[in-house]
């Protein structure tokens, strides 16, 4: 009877938090959006240090079909900048309602957050000078950097564990000051997201000196990070993001942010199967 009434008194307060979101976002007309400044072309800041990339742009979107959903004259969305280290525990404390910005899902952030449906499906690759070779193999021994505070951090530790590599790591704050190691010749290699290397590789004009590898270590769905336990706000969310998929919306940002560039095997699979209207 005990285990019972705990039971209970957990799905009543699961109730009430997802009441508290929607709710308060009706009273107010506000919402507050994260996004990570640091990982283009997904998400970054503009010169003017205004949101940018796929995913603001894609919950700029999501804000407008809210507000229709909840019948609001208005709603404003803020946009908030957040790091690597903070942008998760910022959803658990309530200072955001929606993380937009490459976050893959894991199930070790699931403990402190949930996640919409899929937007975007990427894969940890590796930037290497020319002279480096052109497999993981030839980069033992090597001096081996990745952003810190992130799935790329692990799947490179694992991937040269797994294939018994030995490789000296830097880890960086941010993206900038990796690929400014590389380009100053104290790394052989930098990994991180593909979609990063590549945006990277082309706007830094990277191709005399440095080139990408083929061999991707992980394939890695990314979504919206929002409040665990809100249950209502997440199936919100999750409704409105399937519209999105369906009406065509989702891909007309991809290729408004990402001019150019055509999706992937992976990412073309998921712009099928996504939609879950009834």
């Amino acid at each position: 009877m005990r285990l019972l009434a705990l039971t209970l008194a957990i799905t009543l307060a699961a109730g009430t938090v997802a009441a508290q979101t929607i709710e308060r976002i009706r009273d107010t007309g506000k919402i507050t959006i994260g996004f990570r400044v640091d990982a283009a072309p997904l998400s970054f800041a503009d010169a003017e240090g205004r949101p940018a990339g796929y995913t603001p742009v894609l919950c700029d979107r999501l804000a407008q079909k809210l507000a229709d959903r909840m019948d609001l004259a208005e709603l404003k969305a803020s946009f908030v900048p957040v790091t690597t280290s903070d942008r998760f525990d910022r959803i658990a404390k309530g200072e955001i309602d929606i993380l937009c910005g490459a976050a893959t899902v894991t199930l070790e952030r699931q403990k402190i957050v949930d996640f919409s449906i899929p937007v975007y499906v990427d894969g940890t690759s590796v930037i290497t000078r020319r002279d480096a070779g052109a497999h993981l193999s030839d980069l033992a021994g090597k001096t081996i950097g990745f952003r810190a505070d992130t799935t790329t951090e692990q799947a490179v530790l694992n991937s040269f564990q797994g294939a018994g590599l030995e490789a000296r790591f830097e880890r960086f704050a941010d993206h900038k000051a990796g690929f400014k190691a590389l380009n100053d010749g104290t790394l052989d290699a930098y990994f991180a997201d593909q979609s990063i290397l590549i945006f990277n590789f082309l706007t830094g004009k990277m191709a005399e000196r440095f080139q990408l590898m083929g061999e991707i270590l992980t394939l890695e769905k990314q979504a919206l990070a929002l409040p665990r336990g809100d249950s209502d706000f997440r199936l919100l969310i999750d409704t409105l993001l399937s519209e999105m998929y369906a009406d065509g919306t989702i891909d007309r940002v991809f290729h408004e942010t990402l001019p150019g560039v055509e999706p992937g095997a992976a990412l073309k699979a998921m712009f099928l199967i996504a939609p879950t209207l009834p």
